[in-house]
This record gives structure tokens, sequence and C-alpha cells, in this order.
């Protein structure tokens, strides 16, 4: 694993929030991990991206080392925090970058907030349909916020979920999630996050449906990334945006999972990079 860029931390509201931030020219942009992660899941992005704009990640309420207070993680909760952020550092206008239950927090904060959107990066996003993994759903049972406890060789397993490659899950990404997951208050907050979201029989409909619904009012230019071997998020979700978003466009990754942005990181930032230089025709 590469070094990582300095960790630093901001008040947002009373929640002291951890981030990075890199880049000193261009439009902003802001990166938004997923269920369970932490922004070490942007290490292989943030700095390309950064030659030309102004980056920032941020560790999510609830999520790697910024506070977990007992509250909502509903997606509505969770964009409206990362409106705070972006309104703390005085961000007036922001491209998100979203991953899986990042990608459902980036629709939501551009239905809830559309004139702080430039454009949208949806990398397997959560939020376009109830299907998802069996894995999620397992949070429900009643007895698992008591007795989970994350370990190395789960954490090891699930990051391998979560690539299609799993030779790229080496033992210090494996420490590094440790780290984070093991923090007091980790696992409470995750299992309140994944119940906020989905249910037994997938992503609650109460989560996605309002925005499939509303994905026609979202006009700002919109990339959909998706991996095609996504054991997490099917990749026929990916269709439902481009049926819906007037203003999409699709790429898939062959040989990729649900991380297209850690599996294959240069093609991903090379894209992204595209993207924001241009606007969608």
């Amino acid at each position: 694993m590469q070094q990582r860029p300095q960790d630093q931390y901001v008040w947002v509201g009373d929640v002291k929030t951890r981030y990075w931030s890199l880049g000193a020219h261009g439009s902003a942009v802001i990166f938004i991990h997923g269920l369970g992660s932490a922004i070490e899941t942007w290490a292989l992005n943030v700095e390309p991206l950064a030659q030309q704009h102004r980056v920032y990640a941020l560790d999510l309420v609830g999520s790697g080392r910024s506070d977990k207070p007992l509250g909502s993680y509903s997606l509505v909760a969770l964009a409206a925090f990362v409106k705070a952020f972006a309104d703390t550092l005085a961000l007036d206008r922001v491209t998100l970058i979203g991953n899986s239950m990042g990608g459902g927090i980036a629709l939501q904060f551009a239905l809830s907030y559309p004139q702080q959107v430039e454009k949208l990066v949806l990398i397997n996003s959560l939020g376009l349909g109830r299907a998802i993994s069996w894995g999620l759903r397992l949070a429900n049972l009643p007895w698992v916020d008591q007795y989970y406890r994350p370990t190395r060789s789960s954490i090891e397993l699930t990051l391998k979920q979560v690539v299609e490659d799993q030779t790229l899950i080496t033992d210090a990404w494996v420490e590094t999630f440790y780290d984070v997951l093991s923090l007091p208050g980790a696992s409470k907050a995750l299992m309140a996050q994944c119940r906020a979201t989905i249910g037994w029989l997938g992503v609650r409909t109460e989560v996605y449906q309002p925005i499939v619904d509303h994905l026609n009012t979202i006009t700002m230019p919109t990339l959909v990334v998706w991996g095609k071997q996504d054991r997490i998020l099917p990749v026929a979700h990916a269709q439902v945006a481009m049926q819906h978003l007037p203003q999409a466009r699709l790429q898939l990754f062959d040989h990729c999972g649900h991380w297209v942005h850690f599996e294959q990181a240069a093609a991903f930032n090379s894209l992204i990079s595209a993207f924001l230089a241009d606007s969608l025709r």
C-alpha cells in the first residue's frame, strides 16, 4: 500500500471528521466511500486527480476515524453530512465521486442540493435497485450487533469480495482496514448504517425507490462506472441509471469487481480526469 496523504480533521457540526485535502487549483472534487470503508479506499486515486483539481476525501460520520455518534445513518442524513462538510470548507460547487453506498449518498445529495453539484461519478452505486449481496442482509440478524467483532481473517474475506483479482488484497490493506474497523464504536455504527439502508429483502424500498423515481431530475453530467464481476451490487443496476439519467454515460470494466477505483486504478484515474476536463456531449 502506497504512502497515504496526511490526515486532517475538521468539526462538521459537532462531529470531528477526518479528511484528506490535496491540490491547489481547479474544480473541487469530493470522494465518498462506501459502507464499512474509509478514505483509505481512495489512496490510489486522490493524488493523480489532485494534479488538476482540489481533491477532498472524507470519513463519513460513523466511519473511519470520524466520530461515531448515535443517530440517523440514512442516505438523506449522510448526504446532509457531506453537504455540511462542503459548507464547512466553503466549497460552493463540487463534483461528487461515490462508491457503493457513497454513490447512493452522491445521488441523494444531487436530489437534495442540485445547485451545489457540478458533476457526478457513480462507481458500482447503491440506490438504483433492491438487489444486493446476501452477506450485507445478514446485519439484520438481531444478535449480530452484540457478537460481531472484526478480525483480520473476516476483513480479508470481505475485502476479497469487492475485487475480482484477490491477489490485490495484501496484508497491508487488511491491516489498514482492521485498524479502522476495530476502533471504539465502529462495529455498532457499521451495523446502524447497514440496517438503515438494507433489509432482509435487499436495499430497502424507501431508500432506493425515491432515488429511482427522480433520476430524471438529475441533470448534471454523470459518469456511471461498474465492474462487470461485481458480487455486491449487480451490473444491471447500471442500466437503470442509464435509462433514467438525462446526461449519463456508462463505462464498464471487465475482470473487475465492486472497487473499480482500486482494482483498475490507472484506467479509472485517466477516465475520471478526462470526464472532469470535458463536458458530456
